[in-house]
């Protein structure tokens, strides 16, 4: 199985695959100055036995030490249900600013409630840096530009860097769709209109996205266009079928069991990716609320 790939251009974007959540990492470096950022790196997690690692992000490191690049943001697009972040582990090892979008406040406040968690900060510090909607800033000579894209979340964030969009978990690569909408905060008709601020981009415009799930077996892909995905996404994308889209959604979403990992990666992932604080006795608990999430599909 292919698990890294590297696509040349400006920038340069190195895609790390993690075939235990089907997570697409990124490393993002400026050709002309050698700065970099890292999107949504994973930090390792066996929900068997409860054991952490941090495999993954360490390759993250060792590949930006190899080439030579300097770390410069550590971002996430927004609070994962199927993984943990480490950009707080990343942080701690680097010093350098981590930031996700400042919506992740609303979905602090809900999930504080879901977890009767009382003492959970919900103002964001748990991030360097809260980008808003429109907001930019530098990856060595590169210009970013933060669009909020939410639907899959209430916080989902878009990452435009110089030729390319980071769309997160809002479209994926065209023969499996796009992303759910029916986690707490998300929304269909939000989700629809993200995804044509999308694909409204130019149409060479590379789209790197969150996930990808090897439909019939194929090997992962991560790296499409706008004008690919306008022309081959299986879903109904063009701009008059708004109506057929969210239904279509809909249906989907309630016929979709959770992710395995929802319950124990957000009280991981509204912290920036920390675990939980020791307790007494020295050791981390997470907490598992029942039947908070009332509705949800049963998995097999």
């Amino acid at each position: 199985m292919q698990t890294f790939r590297l696509s040349p251009g400006t920038p340069n974007v190195a895609g790390f695959f993690d075939p235990r959540t089907f997570s697409v990492q990124y490393v993002v470096s400026d050709p002309a100055t050698r700065q970099c950022a890292i999107i949504d790196p994973v930090l390792d997690y066996d929900e068997k036995s409860g054991a952490t690692a941090t495999h993954h992000a360490d390759e993250l490191l060792a590949y930006i030490a190899k080439e030579r690049l300097e770390l410069v943001w550590i971002l996430d697009t927004h609070p994962h249900a199927d993984h943990f972040s480490a950009a707080g582990y990343l942080h701690d090892r680097t010093g350098v600013p981590t930031a996700i979008g400042r919506p992740i406040q609303q979905v602090q406040a809900l999930w504080k409630e879901l977890y009767h968690w009382p003492e959970l900060a919900t103002d964001g510090r748990q991030w360097s840096h809260l980008f808003d909607d429109g907001d930019t800033f530098q990856i060595g000579e590169l210009k970013a530009r933060v669009m909020h894209s939410p639907g899959h979340t209430l916080a989902s964030m878009t990452y435009l860097i110089g030729d390319t969009a980071f769309v997160h978990d809002t479209l994926f690569q065209p023969d499996f769709g796009t992303a759910r909408a029916d986690f707490p905060g998300g929304s269909a008709q939000a989700l629809w209109r993200s995804i044509q601020q999308i694909l409204a981009l130019p149409d060479d415009t590379r789209l790197f996205t969150g996930h990808d799930y090897m439909p019939n077996g194929r090997e992962p892909e991560w790296e499409s266009s706008v004008a690919e995905q306008r022309r081959t996404n299986k879903h109904p994308l063009s701009t008059e079928d708004e109506a057929a889209y969210v239904a279509m959604r809909q249906q989907r979403d309630s016929e979709l069991p959770m992710p395995k990992l929802i319950l124990h990666a957000l009280q991981v992932n509204i912290q920036g990716g920390r675990l939980p604080a020791p307790e007494a006795n020295g050791e981390r608990y997470l907490k598992i609320p029942l039947n908070a999430l009332d509705g949800a599909a049963w998995g097999n």
